[in-house]
């Protein structure tokens, strides 16, 4: 009985932080380029009574053994890097990436982060920057008096500026992804940073070796899904509260015994 409240008490805990997961992707269920978390769970180690495989008293080989279980623990937390749907916004600096790959984006700190929320913007001395102002790389910065922005789904970038005829070439945007794109390290701001489980970073031209493609006009939105969310967050609760229940029971088991009299 002491056993089944512990036991007990890690399915609430590992409950409560899947609650905590889902939480987290339905409050990001409009965050540009965010992508879902799922919580994966294994179950903890046995107390073995009796081994399966040993011969009996009889001379019998016992077919199956008695393994009692110590409860669940949460053993990751990853995120699903499946695309998410666009939404149209005629905004020629918004930039949605169609296929694999990530914006390279250069922090304060000269670190580069990664992103898949396009949706950028121009400083004062005119670089392509992000909503909070971190400059893309490779750096991209738009003369002054141009009228229009042109982006070509290979990341070419061009300017229309005023008094030339032809649009003149800016610049190029270059796409990174990972071998591992669950290893990858979520800063918060739909960014990410590289580590050692991701992998190095491999860079290129949109299109090619793998790389998706660049869409002008179009960003990319959470590839979070309410009803599965919830349909999430039911079970959870449920398996909550049933853990609940089995920790009311094994208690009311133990009162019981506590007050046997002769």
């Amino acid at each position: 009985m002491i056993r089944a409240l512990w036991t007990a008490g890690t399915g609430m805990n590992v409950h409560q932080a899947n609650l905590d997961v889902v939480s987290n992707n339905i409050a990001n269920v409009n965050t540009n380029g965010y992508k879902k978390s799922r919580a994966d769970f294994q179950d903890l180690m046995y107390q073995t009574l009796r081994l399966q495989g040993v011969t009996s008293e009889s001379g019998n080989q016992i077919p199956v053994g008695i393994q009692i279980g110590h409860g669940a623990m949460l053993s990751a937390v990853q995120k699903v890097f499946l695309q998410g749907d666009y939404q149209m916004t005629g905004n020629e600096l918004d930039i949605a990436i169609e296929g694999n790959g990530f914006f390279q984006i250069t922090l304060p700190s000269g670190d580069k982060a990664y992103t898949r929320a396009g949706s950028l913007k121009r400083n004062s001395e005119g670089r392509i920057v992000t909503s909070d102002g971190y400059p893309l790389e490779p750096n991209i910065t738009i003369p002054q008096n141009t009228t229009s922005v042109s982006i070509e789904a290979d990341g070419t970038v061009s300017a229309q500026v005023q008094g030339q005829t032809a649009p003149q070439q800016i610049g190029s945007i270059e796409l990174a992804t990972f071998q591992n794109l669950a290893g990858l390290n979520a800063m918060g701001k739909s960014l990410f940073l590289e580590t050692e489980a991701s992998g190095t970073p491999v860079t290129g031209r949109p299109g090619e070796n793998g790389l998706g493609t660049t869409l002008q006009g179009y960003i990319e939105m959470s590839n979070v899904n309410v009803m599965q969310e919830m349909i999430n967050l039911i079970i959870g609760q449920r398996a909550y509260e049933v853990n609940t229940k089995a920790i009311q029971a094994a208690d009311e088991m133990l009162q019981m015994a506590t007050s046997i009299r002769r």
